[in-house]
């Protein structure tokens, strides 16, 4: 009887450990809106040093487009359903932030084409430290510039 008993509660248990880890498991939220409204969001919540806040004046935000894609993207052979870019136009800084929303299943293939594609050595006489490149959803987050701003975005995107 008392291995019986034993059983039932070593089953309550696990039972309980089970229910425990999946509820912390909640599907990622997807990011709804435009990406340039998402772009704005980012630049507002970052914890950017006050040299890049006050350089923002000079940066452009866009819809990204076929004619800048492989500027921007490294290819044009990368499938997204929208896109937007934010590029100062006027910086002796190495900077670009894109983001991407593709299909659901093409997210680890598009992050994989950027990572092959990219080049931070394409402003001329500058170089960018670092390229991140994450996602959220079906939406991607590409960025190439200076360590501390990649990472606030970067923190900022996922918080978003």
């Amino acid at each position: 009887m008392k291995v019986k008993t034993l059983f039932i509660y070593v089953l309550i248990a696990a039972v309980f450990l089970c229910c425990a880890c999946g509820a912390g498991k909640e599907e990622e939220a997807q990011l709804e809106g435009n990406l340039v409204d998402i772009i704005d969001g980012i630049y507002e919540s970052a914890e950017l040093s006050e040299d890049f806040r006050s350089g923002l004046s000079n940066f452009e935000t866009f819809e990204l487009t076929e004619e800048i894609e492989v500027s921007l993207l490294g290819t044009d052979e990368i499938d997204y359903t929208e896109g937007a870019a934010s590029i100062p136009m006027i910086s002796p800084n190495a900077f670009q932030m894109v983001l991407l929303r593709v299909e659901e299943g093409n997210v680890d293939t598009v992050k994989q084409q950027l990572k092959d594609n990219a080049d931070l050595n394409k402003w001329i006489c500058v170089s960018a430290e670092t390229m991140l490149i994450e996602s959220r959803g079906n939406v991607i987050f590409f960025v190439m510039g200076d360590n501390d701003t990649a990472y606030a975005l970067n923190s900022a995107f996922q918080a978003y």
